[in-house]
């Protein structure tokens, strides 16, 4: 193997090689998988192999830059010692095992988010226990990793019969290869240190070729050290009290009355008209649930008959759209009733307590609020989030306690209680009879209530108990979804049979889509999501205006016919005129508010794009930056990061 540089440096470059063999592998097998959503022609092709070239070699520069070092500072005399022996077989395999574990790891992120590496891997290290558990059950581990150990082992094994090794610890090398060798390494790193972000793999428009175009390692440790965004720093902004009284134009309807004389305070009273009405609301937040799922929006594949027929019993909402790609972006939105903002969902921020949200208007009204969850409420920071905003929790916790300073109570799951179990909580049917069983508790003792019931069993791995629907657990997401309609249908049911069900209204709207992913910054159709409330006693009503997760509890407050003191930004849509219905989308990155079927997209590095939405065909075609409606999407955003830092969301705030 007669390699260009030194024969010292055989070993250094053949590690390098690995990388980008399987680098480029990876990309070869992701470019196939996502063919029909590339928009494919010679030049787009090179572009996406040459810039991923520079973003493995960059990657690469890191691994070897330790290992240069060593190689400068150790003395020839100890070529081939027992010390250096050690230190570089220790250190080789380490990096392959690195190597081929990120690469396997890349294969199964890339089958659940069509995306490299983002910092929803960061967070997933962090909830090792239930996303470890997960793999486990979704795919075959055992073989995953005894093939990462046969894949480590042949390529020890081949690189041995190829004498790299002995030929590494005989050789002997000058000072002033090793300085060029080392030079380069540390150039080339700190290139990528100071000049190149992950930003700069993204050159096209089509987001399937800018994450083909990215190395995995190198996005993970960019996502890593940049999990949250300063919106002031990456974002298009405005004169700030401009953009406060364009907000307030929107979101204070004309029979409110503002209670603060703080002009940045969105503190005021709404008022309806019409006798109060205080039923019972039960709350169910359906994982990954797309309104492409049900009939009613198209689907053919009837898995979901319950709720296709509950939407023609119930005010529906057909026209509405979760605010971000994950659950924490869902609950965010639907609890505190803001837009969405760049980078890490509030709830897993540190400054996540004491906001005004909807269980703080449910509380005006004396009910009691609670939130169920079926697997443990540490993950993803749920029982402080929810714990610190008014909320007593129910889940499966196992000994996390909520801190002193939170004034909730906790309730566990008991082991008797569950029937089915699986990485991310126990199945739906168990969920809702602990609800149940509350809601029981809760009407011996007259008290009205509010739960918020966040569902776990339309995730991956997708499995339920066997013998309820036709279709076996664990053989996919269509299994789940049906499912998940299974569930609610038997919840309903046995809800029927209980004395407080006559008073007593459910409110049914996903956290997300299925998937968010698509060829364009922003993919409108993979934001679309069922929403109903059933049970109120009122005439079914479809509401097909354009709205959001953030708009539903202000509606169903006005359904209520409810007088309350508000901080929330989202409207009672049944009241809003048709010209000025919107609704605000987000993926950590961009930005967005969708408005008669246009949108305007606001990205990192202070981008903007105006897109003509076609929704019967779902594409975007871009337009000339229309400067009012960029002011109102401004206005809305940076509104809301100026009120976030600055406390205007709490609940005691000015």
């Amino acid at each position: 193997m007669d390699l260009i540089l030194p024969k010292r440096y055989q070993l250094f470059t053949v590690f390098g090689l690995v990388f980008l063999t399987l680098s480029c592998f990876t990309r070869i097998v992701f470019y196939v998988w996502s063919f029909e959503n590339i928009d494919f022609s010679i030049v787009s092709l090179f572009g996406i192999f040459l810039t991923g070239l520079l973003f493995d070699v960059g990657t690469i520069s890191f691994f070897l830059l330790p290992y240069s070092f060593y190689l400068l500072i150790l003395p020839n005399k100890f070529n081939g010692s027992l010390f250096d022996k050690i230190i570089t077989h220790f250190a080789f395999f380490v990096g392959l095992l690195i190597f081929i574990f990120s690469f396997f790891a890349e294969f199964t992120f890339w089958e659940e988010f069509n995306s490299r590496f983002n910092f929803i891997a960061v967070e997933y290290l962090i909830y090792s226990h239930e996303v470890f558990q997960n793999i486990n059950e979704s795919y075959p581990l055992p073989i995953l990793i005894s093939s990462i150990v046969i894949v480590v082992t042949f390529l020890i094994y081949f690189i041995y019969k190829k004498k790299v090794f002995k030929t590494t610890f005989e050789a002997i090398t000058t000072l002033k290869e090793k300085l060029i060798v080392t030079l380069i390494s540390l150039v080339v790193a700190l290139l990528f240190i100071l000049f190149i972000t992950n930003k700069n793999a993204e050159w096209s428009n089509n987001r399937y070729e800018n994450e083909l175009c990215k190395s995995g390692i190198f996005s993970f440790c960019a996502a890593f050290r940049s999990n949250e965004i300063s919106y002031t720093d990456f974002y298009i902004t405005q004169n700030l009290n401009y953009s406060v009284a364009e907000l307030k134009k929107n979101v204070v309807a004309k029979n409110d009355s503002l209670i603060s004389e703080n002009p940045y305070s969105l503190k005021r009273i709404i008022k309806n008209e019409g006798e109060e009405l205080k039923p019972n609301v039960i709350f169910i937040c359906v994982e990954s649930f797309s309104a492409s799922f049900m009939a009613r929006f198209g689907s053919i594949d009837n898995i979901t008959p319950n709720l296709d027929s509950l939407l023609k019993e119930s005010i529906s909402f057909t026209n509405l759209y979760a605010t971000g790609t994950r659950t924490i972006q869902g609950m965010e939105a639907i609890t505190l009733s803001i837009p969405p903002s760049p980078g890490r969902s509030i709830v897993k921020r540190k400054n996540n307590h004491d906001f005004f949200n909807i269980s703080t208007v449910f509380k005006q009204k004396g009910y009691s609020t609670v939130f169920f969850y079926g697997g443990d409420g540490y993950f993803d920071n749920m029982n402080q989030f929810f714990g610190g905003n008014g909320f007593d929790i129910v889940d499966r916790g196992r000994g996390f306690l909520i801190g002193d300073d939170f004034k909730s109570k906790r309730t566990n799951i008991e082991d008797k209680e569950v029937t089915f179990e699986n990485a991310w909580g126990v199945c739906d049917e168990d969920i809702y009879r602990k609800v149940i069983k509350e809601a029981d508790l809760n009407y011996q003792n007259k008290t009205p209530f509010f739960n918020f019931i966040m569902t776990t069993s339309n995730h991956r791995p997708y499995t339920y108990p066997e013998n309820k629907i036709d279709i076996p657990s664990g053989s996919g997401r269509d299994g789940a979804v049906k499912y998940t309609d299974f569930a609610i249908h038997n919840f309903i049911e046995k809800a029927k049979t209980k004395p407080w069900f006559k008073n007593t209204v459910f409110v049914i709207m996903a956290d997300h889509c299925a998937s968010s992913a698509g060829k364009k910054e922003i993919d409108v159709e993979k934001y679309h999501i069922p929403a109903l409330i059933y049970n109120l006693k009122t005439a079914p009503i479809e509401i097909d205006k354009t709205c959001s997760q953030i708009d539903l509890f202000p509606t169903l407050f006005g359904f209520f016919n409810w007088t309350y003191k508000s901080q929330l930004i989202g409207r009672d849509i049944s009241k809003i005129k048709p010209n000025n219905e919107m609704a605000f989308i987000g993926n950590y990155r961009n930005l967005a508010l969708l408005k008669d079927h246009k949108i305007m997209v606001l990205g990192d590095k202070k981008s903007v794009n105006f897109y003509q939405w076609e929704k019967e065909t779902n594409q975007l075609t871009l337009l000339k930056i229309d400067s009012t409606f960029l002011k109102q999407t401004v206005s809305y955003f940076y509104s809301n990061d100026f009120f976030y830092k600055n406390d205007y969301y709490k609940l005691h705030a000015n």
